[in-house]
Parts: C-alpha cells; structure tokens; sequence
C-alpha cells in the first residue's frame, strides 16, 4: 500500500516509529545493493509491527515461510524469550546463505534455524505447534500453507499473512497469484475456527487468530 502514500508520509511513518536497528539497516542497504529488491524486505515499520505482534502474544515457537534476505527473521527473533525458536523456511539457497551471515551477526541469531527447501515439503516434516506464523512465501501456494499449517498452530495462536492486499489487485484477480491470496483471504473469513482482520500495512497484512 505504499503507492497510497506520499514519500514524505512514508518517511514520518518511519520516524515516529521505534528506530530501525543499526543491524538491520545495513541488512536493508546490503539487499538494495547486492540484490535489488529492497521492496521484498518487510520493511522499519512492519518488522516492528512483526515485532509488537510476537511479545503481545508471548509467542515462544514461530515459523515463517519466505526467509529473503532474513529482515523479518530478526525482527521476530527479538521479540523472543531466550529459549524462544523461529524456524524460517527459504527455497532460494543464496538467499538462505546471505540470511545466515546475518543471523550469526545478531544476539538473537541463535533462536533461528533456517530450513532450505520447498515449504511445502518441509511443513509436513515439522511436529511442533506454533504460537505464531508468518507466511510470506509463493503466493500461489498460500491456500495450501493455510490448511497445512492451521492444524499445527495452537488454540489463540496468530497466523499473519504478508501481502494479502496484493497492490490492490485482490479486489479484481485476474493472475494465478492474486486468485490465490484473494481466495486464502475469504476462506479465513468463512473459516468459523478463526477470527480475522485486515490490516492496510505496506502490501497488506491479513491477522488470522485461530479459536
């Protein structure tokens, strides 16, 4: 949704939230330079958001789906208890590799292991329950993610989906991506083991809160 805001709204959303972490601005400036995609990084406002999210739910188990680059990792990651675990799942190996070197930079790198590999294959190979899940991965794939990993989220436990807006184009999908997240987003509505709102953050952040 940052196309509906101007530059300068975009700026002061950034400085009246709690400042980025010099860790995570190079990590930021490092994608932009080495990958060219800053877009795909959740971004100061969101990871804090991710941040808030986790400690107020007092999440201790996580998963995420769509390492990238890991800036929404460490995000979560902080907000962890010390004997907290975020298993982050990513299929691109460079990406898992860049990832990792920020991880051991961090003093909450120790809480996250990363799985290289298709997530679809790795989630039925998890037997834990999660507290909070952050699905930011194929889109076309969210549907299946959703089913998946419904059963393995805990009673009052989060599912946040990213970019469930999609630029918009959820009001009106013609492509295999947008059909999927608009169809993910109505199935949670319909889903009556859930409760779900809608958040206008960056691309659009969907909050599922299983019953």
């Amino acid at each position: 949704m940052d196309n509906l805001f101007s530059p300068d709204l975009q700026n002061y959303l950034i400085e009246v939230t709690s400042p980025e972490e010099p860790l995570l601005s190079h990590l930021r400036q490092e994608t932009k330079t080495t990958f060219g995609m800053e877009n795909m990084i959740t971004g100061p406002v969101a990871g804090k958001f991710l941040q808030f999210l986790v400690a107020l739910s007092g999440a201790k188990n996580c998963l995420e789906l769509g390492t990238f680059t890991g800036y929404s990792a460490l995000n979560i990651a902080k907000a962890l208890p010390m004997d907290g675990k975020l298993i982050t799942c990513e299929i691109d190996a460079t990406y898992a590799k860049f990832a990792q070197s920020y991880f051991n930079k961090s003093p909450h790198g120790q809480k996250i292991e990363i799985k290289q590999g298709n997530s679809i294959t790795i989630i039925p190979t998890l037997n834990i329950t999660f507290d909070f899940i952050f699905i930011d991965a194929d889109k076309a794939n969210y549907p299946h993610y959703y089913e998946m990993l419904l059963p393995k989220l805990r009673t009052h436990g989060l599912m946040v989906i990213d970019n469930a807006l999609w630029k918009g184009e959820v009001i009106n999908p013609q492509d295999k991506r947008t059909q999927a997240i608009d169809a993910l987003n109505k199935k949670a509505r319909q889903d009556e083991t859930v409760e779900t709102v809608m958040l206008s953050v960056r691309d659009g952040m969907l909050l599922i809160r299983k019953l």
